[in-house]
């Protein structure tokens, strides 16, 4: 080609003119490219389009597990329900007591009156008197009998006395408790010492410093604290 058609306008033709057909080039090289692409591509294409619908179901363990998670959540459903087979149980414990029912120890009030601080003179004889009271909403039951209602002497450590010795015979003696009406019982001391064995003579106990108590299985009555000369 003859230089001088480089220069000036022709040459802008001519580059223009080798731009064009490099353009073309790319074109065709990129149709060759996605036509062979395709055509491998085509029957997986197919089979992919195919499958499709069966793949949708792939969303299903999704939503089973977001079923199975709102189970999950409701599952302490049951739990209120346990809760609430487990409320009778509370709610019955809870009820009030029918009367005529055995005494319940924390509706009872044990005492005891007489020898506190006394000094009983020589041939005088301690007596007491034990009151037990039902502070429950009802009537209630319970045992009064010398071996259920125990009182005791005792002087420090030595058990001197107990109306719990040398019973014999005597079987429980139940007693109907009205709601705030005591239950009184007097007894007197004849300054003798008892003991298990019902057939040993009975020593005087000597002058000195004793203590009363009463024991009625869990409950146990303040102290009464009096001296014999």
């Amino acid at each position: 080609m003859d230089p001088d058609t480089m220069r000036g306008d022709g040459g802008d033709v001519y580059w223009r003119r080798r731009m064009s057909v490099l353009v073309a080039v790319l074109v065709v090289v990129a149709v060759v490219a996605w036509a062979c692409s395709s055509g491998g591509s085509g029957p997986e294409r197919a089979s992919s389009a195919q499958t499709s619908p069966s793949a949708t179901p792939v969303v299903d363990p999704l939503l089973a597990g977001l079923r199975t998670l709102a189970m999950g959540t409701a599952s302490p459903s049951p739990t209120p329900t346990g809760t609430a087979t487990g409320t009778p149980t509370a709610t019955s414990a809870a009820l009030p007591r029918r009367p005529g029912e055995p005494c319940a120890p924390g509706d009872l009030v044990l005492s005891l009156q007489g020898g506190k601080e006394e000094i009983y003179s020589a041939g005088a004889l301690p007596t007491f008197m034990v009151t037990l009271v039902n502070t429950g909403p009802v009537m209630c039951t319970t045992d009064v009998g010398p071996r259920a209602m125990e009182v005791r002497i005792t002087s420090g450590e030595d058990r001197i006395w107990s109306t719990a010795d040398c019973v014999s015979g005597v079987g429980p003696e139940i007693k109907k408790l009205q709601r705030g009406v005591p239950y009184v019982r007097a007894l007197e001391w004849d300054r003798h010492r008892s003991s298990t064995d019902c057939r040993a003579t009975p020593a005087t106990a000597l002058p000195g410093t004793y203590v009363a108590t009463v024991h009625m299985g869990e409950l146990r009555s303040p102290k009464g604290v009096f001296h014999l000369r």
